[in-house]
This record gives C-alpha cells, sequence and structure tokens, in this order.
C-alpha cells in the first residue's frame, strides 16, 4: 500500500489518467487494483475483470455475452458462471445496501449506474437509465443542456455530500435547467424518490408547506402543514427539489431548517436569486454560459466550440432561422452572447427571433434597447438587471397580437390546456384563430413552454416571463375582464371535473388536474381583491369547496368558505349558496379544529337553510357530517336520530350512493348504541348496496364512509362471536384504505381494526397497526387521531404487565381526548384504564371509574361496552380486601342479559367464564360447566383466541 502511494505522489499526472472513484472505491485498472476507503479489497480475477469491463463504459448497457467474451475469452463457460461473478462483485461493493452500482437489465445485460469521478476530477459521468424510475413529476430532462455538464456532476456530488445545496443565480441564467438535470443524475441514487416543487405558483409563504405537502401526497389536515411535511420526511430518504424560492425565501428558509435538521436522509436541492442562509445550506453559485471572446481573429468553429455560442445556434435553427455560420455571422453570434452575458434565458429569447428579423436587424434591435436599460438600471438589484432588459427587449420584438395574447396568459398559474388559453384569452378583437396561431409562434419563441401531461400538451409561460406580463403595459379593465373570464372558465372546470374528484386518491391520479387547482386558487384570490368580483368569487368558492373536501385539503376549505360567507349579500344569505358554505365550513371546521361550537352553528345552519330551500340530496349532503360531528362529541343517541333522517332520505331518492351512505351511518349508530344484529344488516347493505341510479350522486364527507361501514362491520363480528372473520374483514379494512391513499380514512380503519385485535388477544397485530396510526396521524397532524393510537400504546403497556407506566399514559390521553372533544372511543378506553388502575391494587379509583363510564354511556348511548363495565365491576367486587360475591353475582348477571339482548356472544363469554369461576370456587362445579358449556359451543371460529383458550382451559378443570 505505501509503494502503490508513492507512486501516486511520483507520478500524479500518469496516474490520475488511470484512476477511477465512485463511492468509497477507488479502481486502478492498469494496477488491477480496487482500493476501498484507501485499502485494498479482496476481489476475485473474474470479477475484477467484470468490474474494469462494466466501469469502461458506466451507464451504457453491456450484454452477457459480451461480457463473458471480454473475461473470458478463450473458454466457453455457462451463463451462470457470469451470474456467480457478479453476485460476488456486488457482495464486495455491498451494491444495494450501501449504494447502488450495478444495474441488471432482464433479457440484455449489465450496467455501472454509480456516479464516477475520473483523472482526479469530481465529475459523475452517470446518466441512469430512466426505464424505471418511479418519480411521477420531475419535469422532462432537455435532450442537451449546452455547457452545464459540469455544473450538473459537480452539483449532484456537492448533494451527495453536503446534503443542502441552492443553486445561486439571477434569473434567467438556467437554475431550474441545471436542478432537473440534477434530479435525473440522482435518480437511480435515490432509487427514484425524487420530488420536483415549484413554488412559483405560490404567492403567499404561509402555503409554501402546503406546496410540498401537496407534491408528496399529504392530505392537509392542519392550517400550518409543516409539522406534517417535517414528520412524513423524517423517515424518508428522498431528493427534495425546491425550485424558485426567492419571493418566498422566509418561509422556505423556516421550512428547510426544520426539514434539514429532523430528516438526515432528505436531501435538498433549491434554486433562488438569493441564498437561504440557513445552517447546513451549501451554495453553488451559477455562473453564465461561457462566451465566445471579443477577437478580431474568431472563427466560427472556435464560436461553436462555447456553450453560449452553441445554444444560440441551435435554439436558432430550431426557430426555423437560416444561417450561414461562417466567420461573419460568428462574430455577430460572438456578440450577442457577450451583451446577453451568457445568460441561457436570454439568448434563446434572442435566437427566437433570428428567423423574423435576422441576425445582423436581431443584434442591432437587443444593442439599443440593452444599451437604454443597463444605463437606467446600475442600482437596480443584480436579478432584475439583464433579465429585466432582456425580457423588455423580446417583448417588444413581439407582434401586438402576441404583446396582447402573452399579457392575457399571464393571467395562468402554472400549466394550462389550449381550450383554457382560447376562453380566457380570446375576445372581440381576438378570435380563437389568432389565439391559437400566437401560442404557436409564442412556444417556437420561448416565450411558452410547453410539454406533454398525460395525453395533452401543457403550456406554461416561465415564471420570469409572466411576472414581467403581468407589468406590461396592459389598461386594468382588461386585465380585470381577462381575469374574469379566467375565474368563469375554471369555476365551469370544476362543475365538469368535479364528479371526478372523490376517486383521486394518488398523487399520480391528481397531477393532471394540480395545475388546474392552482388556477382556481388564483381565480379566487383575483376574485376576492379589491379589484374582483364578488359574484364570482362567491360562485368559485362554492364550487371549490366540494372538490376541496375531496382532496382533503380542509384548511384551504375552510379559508375560501368562510370568506365567500362574509361576503355574501343579503339577497343570498338563506339560500342555496349559504347552504353550501355552510355546510363546507362546518365539515371543515369538525376535522381541522375538532368537535368545536363554530364546527355544530355552521352544520346546523346548513341543516336548516337545506330544509327551508335545498332537495332531499342537500338534505343528506348536511346529515352525513352532521352524523359525524355528534360520532366524534359521542353524543351517540343524536347519531342515530341522524341515521333514520338520512334513511328517509334516501329512500325519497331513489339513489344508490345516498341508499349506501344512509345504511352506513345507520350501521354504525346501531352497533354503537348494542343493535348489533340491526347494525350487521345495515353494514352489509352498505357494502353491497343494491345499483338503483345509473349515475350516484357524489357525497362528500371528508373521508370514505364505505371503509368506515367495513371497518365498524369487524368490530360487529367480533361482538357477535365471529373472531375469525372480524380479523379478516378488519385487515381487508386496512389494506382497502391503505390502497386509497387517503391519510384520513385510512386512521380510522387503522383505529377500528386495532380494537379488533385487542379484543382478539393478538396484541402483535395490534401494535402493528398503532404503530401505523401514530406514523400516519404525526404526519398529518390529526390530533385527536394521534392521541387515540398513543392511548392504543398505553393499553398495549398495561395487557403486557406495565401497568405503572400505562396507566398513566392512558390517563394523559384521555385529558387530552376529552379537550379536542374526541368522545368516540372513550368509552373503550376507560374500560382499559379500569384493568390498568386493578392491577396496581387502586381499586377504588378503578370503581369509581366504572361507575362514572356507566353514567356516560346512559346519558351518550354507547351502550354496546355496558355488558364489559358490568362484568368489570363484578370483578372489583371480588378483589376488595372485603370480598362480596353476591354483588359480584349480581353484576356478571346482568353483563349476561345485556350481552344476550345485545346479541354479543363476545361479552357474553367473557362475563361466563367469570361467573363460572365463581361458581365452581363457591363448590358448584356442574352449575359452573352447564353455564359456560353451551355458550363456549355457540363458537364455531376463533378456537386460537384468548377468551376461546381461557373457556376451554376452566372448562377442563371443571371437567
Amino acid at each position: 500500500m505505501d509503494d502503490l502511494e508513492r507512486k501516486l505522489k511520483m507520478e500524479p499526472v500518469a496516474r490520475d489518467k488511470e484512476l477511477v472513484s465512485f463511492g468509497p472505491f477507488t479502481l486502478v485498472a492498469k494496477e488491477r487494483l480496487l482500493l476501498k476507503e484507501g485499502e485494498p479489497a479482496e476481489l476475485g480475477a473474474r470479477a475484477l475483470d467484470i468490474l474494469i469491463a462494466l466501469v469502461r463504459r458506466a451507464n451504457e448497457v453491456v450484454g452477457k455475452k459480451e461480457l463473458m467474451d471480454e473475461v473470458w475469452p478463450d473458454v466457453i463457460v455457462e451463463e451462470g458462471s457470469l451470474r456467480f461473478q457478479v453476485a460476488e462483485l456486488r457482495r464486495v461493493l455491498g451494491d444495494g445496501s450501501d449504494a447502488r452500482y450495478i444495474a441488471t437489465l432482464p433479457g440484455r445485460g449489465y450496467c455501472f449506474v454509480a456516479p464516477l469521478t475520473r483523472s482526479g476530477g469530481n465529475k459523475p459521468a452517470s446518466r441512469h437509465s430512466e426505464a424505471n424510475h418511479r418519480h411521477v413529476n420531475l419535469p422532462s430532462r432537455l435532450a442537451r443542456t449546452m455547457g452545464r455538464a459540469d455544473d450538473v456532476s459537480a452539483i449532484a456530488t456537492q448533494v451527495h455530500l453536503a446534503r443542502f445545496v441552492t443553486i445561486l443565480g439571477a434569473g434567467g441564467i438556467g437554475k431550474t435547467t441545471v436542478a432537473v438535470a440534477v434530479g435525473h443524475e440522482l435518480v437511480e441514487a435515490f432509487d427514484g424518490d425524487v420530488l420536483f416543487v415549484d413554488l412559483g405558483m405560490v404567492r403567499d409563504g404561509n402555503f409554501a408547506a402546503n406546496a410540498i405537502a401537496s407534491t408528496l401526497g399529504l392530505s392537509v389536515q392542519a392550517t400550518d402543514p409543516t409539522a406534517s411535511v417535517v414528520a412524513y420526511l423524517a423517515e424518508k430518504r428522498i431528493l427534495l427539489i425546491i425550485d424558485t424560492c426567492e419571493h418566498l425565501i422566509e418561509a422556505v428558509a423556516a421550512l428547510t431548517s426544520r426539514i434539514f435538521a429532523a430528516a438526515p436522509d432528505v436531501h435538498i436541492l433549491a434554486t433562488s436569486r438569493e441564498a437561504i442562509r440557513i445552517e447546513g445550506e451549501h451554495v453553488y453559485k451559477l455562473a453564465p454560459l461561457p462566451c465566445p471572446p471579443d477577437d478580431p481573429g474568431l472563427t466560427v468553429e472556435t464560436a461553436r466550440s462555447f456553450p453560449a455560442a452553441q445554444l444560440f445556434v441551435e435554439r436558432a435553427i430550431a426557430s426555423g432561422a437560416r444561417l450561414n455560420l461562417d466567420d461573419a455571422e460568428a462574430a455577430i453570434i460572438a456578440r450577442i452572447c457577450r451583451k446577453l452575458d451568457g445568460m441561457a434565458l436570454a439568448i434563446e429569447l434572442a435566437a427566437g427571433r433570428v428567423a423574423a428579423f435576422g441576425l445582423e436587424q436581431t443584434a442591432a434591435l437587443l444593442d439599443q434597447r440593452l444599451n437604454l436599460m443597463w444605463t437606467g438600471q446600475r442600482n437596480a438589484p443584480a436579478r432584475q438587471q439583464t433579465l429585466q432588459a432582456t425580457l423588455d427587449w423580446s417583448y417588444e420584438l413581439l407582434s401586438e397580437p402576441e404583446r396582447a395574447v402573452l399579457r392575457r396568459l399571464a393571467v395562468f398559474v402554472g400549466h394550462f390546456t389550449m381550450e383554457a388559453a382560447l376562453a380566457v384569452a380570446t375576445d372581440a378583437a381576438i378570435d380563437n384563430a389568432l389565439v391559437f396561431n400566437t401560442i404557436d409562434s409564442l412556444v417556437t419563441k420561448s416565450m411558452v413552454a410547453a410539454r406533454p401531461l398525460g395525453a395533452m400538451m401543457r403550456y406554461r409561460l416561465l415564471d420570469t416571463t409572466r411576472e414581467y406580463a403581468l407589468r406590461a403595459s396592459i389598461d386594468a379593465g382588461e386585465f380585470d375582464e381577462v381575469a374574469a373570464r379566467h375565474a368563469r372558465y375554471f369555476r365551469g372546470w370544476l362543475d365538469q371535473v368535479g364528479t371526478e374528484w372523490p376517486t383521486l386518491l394518488s398523487a399520480a391520479e391528481r397531477a393532471p388536474h394540480v395545475a388546474g387547482l392552482a388556477n382556481v386558487r388564483g381565480a379566487l384570490e383575483w376574485s376576492f381583491g379589491d379589484s374582483g368580483n364578488t359574484e364570482i368569487a362567491v360562485t368559485l368558492a362554492t364550487t371549490a369547496a366540494p372538490v376541496l373536501l375531496a382532496m382533503s385539503l380542509l384548511a384551504e376549505c375552510h379559508h375560501w368558505s368562510e370568506r365567500a360567507l362574509l361576503t355574501l349579500d343579503e339577497t343570498a344569505r338563506g339560500g342555496h349558496t349559504e347552504m353550501y358554505l355552510q355546510s363546507a365550513l362546518g365539515v371543515s371546521l369538525m376535522f381541522t379544529r375538532g368537535g368545536s361550537n363554530a364546527a355544530r352553528v355552521a352544520l346546523n345552519r346548513s341543516l336548516l337553510l337545506a330544509g327551508k330551500c335545498g332537495d332531499a340530496l342537500d338534505q343528506l349532503q348536511v346529515l352525513g357530517p352532521l352524523h359525524m360531528f355528534h360520532l366524534r362529541i359521542g353524543d351517540f343517541r343524536t347519531t342515530l336520530d341522524y341515521a333514520r333522517r338520512c334513511a328517509l332520505l334516501a329512500d325519497d331518492l331513489k339513489d344508490t350512493a345516498a341508499i349506501a351512505l344512509a345504511h352506513s351511518l345507520s350501521g354504525i349508530s346501531l352497533h354503537l348504541v348494542g343493535e348489533l344484529e340491526g347494525a350487521r344488516a345495515e353494514l352489509e347493505a352498505a357494502l353491497h348496496p343494491a345499483p338503483i341510479s345509473e349515475r350516484p350522486a357524489k357525497i362528500y364527507l371528508g373521508f370514505e364512509s364505505r371503509n368506515l361501514a367495513r371497518g365498524i362491520l369487524a368490530r360487529n363480528l367480533w361482538l357477535q362471536g365471529r373472531p375469525d372473520q372480524a380479523a379478516v374483514v378488519a385487515r381487508e379494512t386496512v389494506e382497502e384504505a391503505a390502497g386509497m391513499e387517503h391519510p384520513l380514512t385510512l386512521c380510522i380503519a387503522l383505529i377500528w381494526a386495532t380494537s379488533v385485535f385487542i379484543w382478539s388477544g393478538d396484541l402483535e397485530a395490534a401494535e402493528e397497526h398503532t404503530d401505523w396510526l401514530v406514523a400516519r396521524a404525526t404526519a398529518h397532524s390529526m390530533a385527536p387521531y394521534l392521541a387515540v393510537g398513543r392511548a392504543f400504546k398505553a393499553e398495549l403497556a398495561i395487557l403486557r404487565g406495565d401497568a405503572e407506566s400505562g396507566t398513566r399514559s392512558l390517563q394523559e390521553c384521555l385529558v387530552e381526548l376529552h379537550s379536542a372533544p374526541y368522545e368516540l372511543m372513550t368509552s373503550h378506553f376507560r374500560i382499559a384504564l379500569v384493568g390498568g388502575l386493578a392491577s396496581l391494587g387502586r381499586l377504588e379509583e378503578s370503581a369509581l371509574q366504572v361507575e362514572e363510564a356507566i353514567r356516560s354511556i346512559e346519558v351518550n348511548g354507547d351502550h354496546c361496552y355496558m355488558p364489559e363495565l358490568l362484568r368489570l365491576m363484578g370483578r372489583l367486587f371480588l378483589k376488595r380486601s372485603g370480598p362480596d360475591p353476591e354483588r359480584a353475582e349480581k353484576c356478571f348477571r346482568q353483563s349476561l342479559d345485556w350481552s344476550r339482548r345485545q346479541g354479543a356472544r363476545a361479552w357474553e363469554l367473557r362475563t361466563a367464564i367469570d361467573l363460572a369461576a365463581l361458581l365452581a370456587d363457591s363448590g358448584h362445579p356442574a352449575a359452573a360447566r352447564d353455564l359456560l358449556q353451551p355458550i363456549y359451543e355457540q363458537f364455531t371460529e376463533g378456537r386460537a383466541t384468548r377468551d376461546l383458550k381461557a373457556a376451554a382451559a376452566l372448562l377442563a378443570s371443571l371437567a
């Protein structure tokens, strides 16, 4: 090792050419030596030959036959020998565990995919295959990024090492292009988890975290989703590219600082015109493209060796310009590139006009305009000087129709379709044909970007171009007319696609509509603004509300619904519009702020208006949320009333979705009040509704009601003595909810499934689902569900013998749930607390908890827990220092009566076990056996569950 190091120091130039580094490894091919962190790695000769061959052709697929011919030139070997050696090579490299080095392409061969540094540089040479990437939103990479290969490689390396890199530079210099290229370069290194967030669409720093949450596919349940984003990313390995940060610099600084500190495996690449200036940030200043020198003897060959000239020539030819590309034109091109300071965007804009004006005239116009701008704005911020001058110039080079259309297109936020552009930009002065042709022209001039999204082409003004166009001289009245058409178009768009939203449950499915939603936000902001239109504002907010609910964008739904209600004039109050807005406000308040009185007032007001001026479906849309509201606050008797009202309305509607919802709500209420047979019938009817209407109505509740019905059915089956079926249905419910990628629905499913597993004694499954619940609730800021998850953890601790900490934690969780208020699981956790206190010998406290729980049930109506509470009271009478068998037996008999009336065989079995044990201890074993045996024999499944095993053991002892 010492001799090799001396050779490398003595002959640095020669040896550098032989060095190839990747990860912790250095390959010296001529020496047939592989080093790992400076020490020789033990690698066989054939495996080393394979490594050298793959590295020599990095990022290319090397066929299996090619490899075998190179490694075994004079020997005929089977393909198995190659597979064996590749496996050995991967083992030594730690491929797949420490990093990704060699990719297998089935049926084709192998490819070395790790970033390489050759000849002592730090230039990752990887260009990864994009066949298997998992990312869905990373913009397409340009076929060629002129002069940026070294930047891309250097930034990719820095992102790996430093974790947080900001690409810094003036507007139009190419920051986004380079960031996208880096993202594609690192896709394999991050196993496809590269996410691109464009903050250019976000105008308010308060919504920066929302943009990241939406890209991640998170359901935002809180007004500020920062904590959700940070919690979600804490355990992830992701490259997060945040583009266009300068206008939200303070918000981005706060957000990225928290992500960087809390998520050690998240790497951040940002683009900005100024440094974010937080700890951990490494700034990469993106230089302008190198330009040809001011040299009288400049030749075309020399000029074309400079990236700025390469870019100009390529874009000019692509736009239809005819160039001679001789030395004279090379001098003009060089002058243009220097005048534009090598700014990529400015060069593209200039090149796009050569076809119309010719090379010399383009250069002359450019000289005249930029001279004025540079002279007048030297004291302006550097980020505005060159870009502002370039955009001024390029704007004036446009024809008047192009300018007019560009100004009108600036109203769009992010991507838009040709249909939208025609609807918004067209009026009496500019017809459809002119708009269509002008957009095509603007695309060729790089003023408008175009790319396919799904099956349709989408268009977008570059952020800087849009900002410039918005500031261009335009009559205020004209802009307001355009903005009004924009708002009306997206109000109609919401009507058209609104029925699809409840089914768009994944980020990939939502992607084509994200830009539309961004435009809806933009339209809402204008409509409610000083020069907006209150009539449009209110109708747009009303139309947007169900879509925002379906997407679980509850904070936004609350914001716009509340604002619209405040804007309503007296003529609109008391009508359909207020009814819809009050309903949306109530639902969003219920999930973001718990069982607040404001939510109750809004929902009751909406129901009053629905009865006054709405139809049956309108009333049903409000009764569903009111049912959920009263479930959450623990008013179970009232929920049964709402469920019955829903059933009557659904009957009148003859609508499949309405009838399914009514069955679901009825089943949940009947289950909780202890009418188990009726509950099962309703729940099964909700899951398998008879198709009555061809196009069932879409009912927006904020969660999937059929999944909730399935979760309650699992509990119902367990109580009815079918524990195995209950476990199967519980798992199916969670699996279905997880597939929806809808966090709120998943949390609800996990709660009911966990209760089933705890009742069955399957503590491992209960713990697994509890951990999942806590993780989801934490990531999405669902405070009540997080408290439920922690309460389950405390209950599990008690069941496993840690009564001290479990009881203490459970008491804290109950206080938190009471304050929410979220009382849906209160009785369940009080039962668990009774067991914990009893285990600690705190029998008086335990008895008080039982009495309080029984009083609460008598008031609220969740009688399904009454048999278990009476059983626990009987056990407490036996545990006291002065046991009272008579009172204990009385409680057990009462519990049996309740169980039999409800059809709750599970509670009946538990109570029968305790009463039989009491009878046996009192000298009546035959009576004990006669009591327990027939109850035990009613069970046709679940013999491996905790309660049935206990019953079998007791019967054996009695025999």
